[in-house]
């Protein structure tokens, strides 16, 4: 059955996979978007797409377009992490942003909202894989800013299913190491890599179990997206080149910055149990299907939550 779809944030990586596969499905699909790191011409020219640009800080807009399209189910992938020292923009996109959206779907009596949120909420993990019953511990505006987002949207009344989500790799990826050593590989340029662990997974496999959370009835609650696997930034590094077939010259590893964390690998159990859902891609496999889809159509972007190296 078709359903009626609004994504905030649809233009970047995760909205427009998302409309890439429903689209076709002939679903009816809502974006709302600021276009500041996702782009308007990576969205598909189609009857059944509307695209309005705009800020969900904007509470007037966000009850206005969500009662004119009626939709089925809210999707909130609007994030801001442009700027790791824009305060003020990642409170208005992430916090006020989700709470605009909750009082929407709860004036117009839309019950269904699937919220995207980061790993880095919680903070410095006293133990890996993080369980969901970890405490939320963040210290970046990023972090913060998401996580109370999140909050509120758990304590709305709705049925909030909050993905808190791994390193996910798929089409026009432009967050982190891969699409970095990719870039600077093929242009001669050095490279270095953090002292760091990250947990990735494969935008099909996320895709899996997004349409479990569309289609199915799931509890309110938070759930750990990962494959539950851990993978050094070197260990990226290394798959890089190794597909680039280059001789790399000896890379660094320095300690991670005073912004970052070591190791975040998320553990994936509750959300296999509830979902009936487990990842079937591993590490190697994701990063190879990354590298592959840069081959052919290249890295447009690259953006990051973390602050600039000092000089």
């Amino acid at each position: 059955m078709a359903k009626r779809i609004f994504i905030t944030g649809g233009a970047g990586c995760l909205g427009t996979s998302i409309i890439d596969k429903y689209l076709p499905l002939g679903h009816h699909i809502f974006v709302l978007d600021n276009f500041a790191t996702g782009k308007k011409q990576n969205l598909p020219e189609h009857d059944s797409l509307k695209i309005t640009e705009g800020s969900v800080a904007d509470a007037e807009l966000v009850t206005r377009l969500i009662k004119e399209f009626a939709p089925d189910l809210i999707i909130n992938s609007a994030a801001a992490y442009k700027d790791p020292q824009n305060w003020q923009e990642d409170a208005e996109t992430n916090v006020v942003g989700a709470i605009n959206v909750a009082k929407a779907c709860l004036e117009n009596g839309v019950n269904k909202l699937i919220n995207f949120q980061t790993a880095l909420c919680y903070g410095r993990p006293e133990k890996t894989p993080i369980p969901i019953t970890a405490a939320t511990k963040p210290f970046t505006s990023y972090g913060i800013s998401k996580t109370a987002g999140e909050q509120f949207l758990l304590n709305s009344g709705l049925n909030v299913i909050s993905l808190r989500l791994a390193n996910i790799c798929g089409p026009r990826l432009a967050i982190g190491p891969i699409p970095t050593f990719y870039t600077r590989l093929q242009q001669n340029k050095n490279c270095f890599c953090s002292d760091s662990i990250r947990d990735f997974l494969d935008m099909d496999d996320f895709l899996d179990i997004l349409d479990i959370a569309i289609n199915k009835e799931i509890p309110t609650g938070i759930y750990n997206v990962s494959t539950g696997a851990g993978s050094s930034i070197k260990d990226v590094f290394d798959q890089v080149v190794a597909h680039l077939g280059i001789n790399a010259p000896e890379v660094p590893i320095v300690p991670v910055g005073a912004d970052d964390v070591r190791e975040v690998v998320l553990d994936p159990s509750h959300t296999e149990k509830v979902f009936s859902w487990k990842a079937k891609l591993n590490f190697e496999q994701t990063i190879k299907r990354q590298l592959q889809w840069y081959d052919k159509y290249g890295v447009t972007d690259i953006f990051s939550h973390l602050a600039a190296p000092a000089k």
